[in-house]
């Protein structure tokens, strides 16, 4: 699934509306450059799951935890060397919750990724800085149901 964004509101508002959807559970890969909109859209995303307080790209602490309706795990691999260091962060630890784990730069370590979740890769329109495109793929069963059950709503 391909969708575009004029604006960083558009952009947080496809976050929100994927966050009021979740259950838990979810696990969402965010790829792209530098300011292509990854965190914009996780500040979205956690709108909709109920969370208040600010959000950050967790660049510098790796891991930032969130509480709402459901809790957030928000990730950047960006700053990490090796899969050592994901793991030292107690990663298993954080498959095994039922909250909503969404990681920036996930292309960096694909081997630590779950088998099914959600991609997202995110391009800059070369045009129109504030344009957006997402490039959604659904990986594995759970979540092309999960997708197609988003897109009749």
């Amino acid at each position: 699934m391909r969708l575009q964004t004029y604006s960083a509101q558009e952009t947080r508002r496809l976050g929100n509306q994927f966050g009021q959807f979740f259950v838990g559970g979810e696990c969402i890969g965010l790829c792209g450059e530098l300011g292509s909109g990854k965190t914009v859209f996780v500040q979205g995303l956690a709108e909709g799951l109920g969370i208040t307080e600010p959000i950050h790209s967790p660049s510098f602490t790796l891991v930032n935890e969130y509480q709402g309706r459901l809790r957030l795990y928000h990730f950047d691999f960006y700053r990490l060397k090796s899969v050592e260091e994901i793991w030292a962060l107690g990663w298993q630890d954080y498959l095994n919750q039922n909250g909503v784990i969404v990681i920036e730069w996930a292309e960096r370590f694909p081997a630590v990724l779950p088998l099914d979740r959600i991609e997202i890769r995110f391009t800059l329109d070369q045009n129109n800085e504030q344009q957006r495109i997402m490039t959604i793929t659904p990986i594995g069963e759970k979540y092309t149901t999960l997708l197609e059950t988003y897109l009749k709503l």
